[in-house]
């Protein structure tokens, strides 16, 4: 059977409700990165990588650190279409993720090995170019319990210059970059 990246994206979305877009999946490879703040059921950022032509997706309910010793949970969520790097507004109530969304932060990023292989053994470093977040990061994915339904990850921030464990950069710069 074919890989449809962008089929769970699209079957958990009314397009005609919503703003988000339907979005295609893109021939090229482009290093863009997005964080967005999510105001939904439970707040929490979304990490999204640009891989394969879509945007690889993490939940993360705490947010990105920038003191190393901070373990963030990162939950997989469903690819997303690149148009989704620009995407700021209100998804419906009653819809999927309802609720208001921001870009966060937004920039370029490159991964330190070959990013496919990376993900496929559960690990990622990679590095961040962005307004508000700099540097080398890492996502670790964790040994699945019984009975969870989501691939989980750890995200956290690698001893660098950008490394900086007194500054709560999420309540410092709560502003969308846009």
């Amino acid at each position: 059977m074919a890989r449809q990246p962008l089929r769970e994206y699209r079957a958990k979305r009314d397009f005609s409700r919503t703003q988000e877009p339907a979005g295609r999946v893109s021939a090229g490879e482009g290093t863009r990165f997005v964080v967005h703040k999510h105001q939904a059921t439970a707040d929490h950022y979304d990490l999204r990588l640009e891989l394969g032509g879509v945007l690889k997706s993490w939940a993360v309910p705490k947010g990105p650190s920038l003191n190393p010793a901070d373990k963030r949970l990162a939950v997989q969520t469903e690819d997303h279409p690149l148009e989704y790097i620009d995407f700021e507004g209100v998804i419906p109530e009653g819809e999927y993720g309802g609720g208001p969304m921001i870009v966060w932060d937004a920039g370029t990023w490159a991964p330190m090995d070959d990013a496919e292989k990376g993900l496929a053994a559960g690990g990622l470093k990679f590095r961040l170019a962005g307004e508000k977040l700099h540097g080398g990061w890492m996502l670790v994915r964790l040994k699945p319990r019984k009975g969870e339904k989501r691939t989980n990850w750890l995200l956290f921030k690698e001893h660098d210059p950008s490394a900086d464990p007194e500054r709560d950069i999420l309540a410092e710069r709560p502003e969308s970059v846009k």
